[in-house]
């Protein structure tokens, strides 16, 4: 797995809109469309701007994004945001997968702001991604930031490759998980953890 900047944006991630909407214009021509013809004159501008939203990621920082709303406090139980919707795009075929993420952690001295969860799993998953990494770089940023007791990272998603394209298979629903610290020691926690969030244990 190559290990790319869990907290700051990537420098490469600007965009240059005129070479993205030339390279769209030569994609449609090698499908066998004309690119000129009514309904596809402003696709490449559109499909640059989509990408451009759909990877804004790389041009973002998770050490800004939680700037300020970290808040010491004595509490020692589980904090648990479920059910977290994201969107991103598979690394292998561009093409989209979706599904919801969900996040528990124990606090050591500190809590980070409940909005800010959502927003570090939209920095992730606006990037070319694969499930699996995707959940690791979420726990392992929020264990950089927060130095808990523990992380738990759970991840449903479809992938429209496979739904689209290859096997075929509409129902499918994958599943990854990445635990740190007490989640990952403690039966006890990491059975609590996936209870709260309605997954088997």
């Amino acid at each position: 797995m190559h290990s790319r900047s869990e907290l700051s944006g990537n420098p490469g991630g600007g965009h240059n809109r005129a070479q993205l909407e030339s390279l769209v214009t030569h994609l449609l021509a090698l499908l066998g469309e004309n690119p000129a013809r009514t309904g596809l004159e402003k696709t490449p501008q559109r499909v640059a701007q989509a990408l451009a939203f759909l990877t804004r990621g790389y041009g973002q920082n998770v050490s800004d994004i939680v700037n300020g709303a970290l808040f010491p406090i004595e509490y020692d139980e589980m904090v648990i945001v479920r059910d977290i919707d994201f969107y991103s795009l598979c690394e292998h075929h561009l093409l989209p997968f979706f599904g919801k993420c969900h996040i528990g952690y124990i606090p050591k001295k500190q809590v980070v702001g409940l909005s800010k969860m959502p927003r570090v799993v939209e920095v992730f998953s606006r990037r070319l991604q694969v499930q699996e990494r995707l959940t690791v770089e979420i726990a392992e940023t929020l264990k950089t930031i927060l130095n808990p007791l523990g992380v738990g990272v759970v991840v449903e998603a479809r992938h429209l490759c496979m739904m689209m394209r290859g096997v075929e298979k509409q129902n499918t629903i994958a599943v990854t998980s990445h635990m740190l610290g007490a989640f990952r020691k403690q039966q006890q926690t990491r059975d609590e953890f996936l209870k709260l969030i309605g997954q088997p244990s």
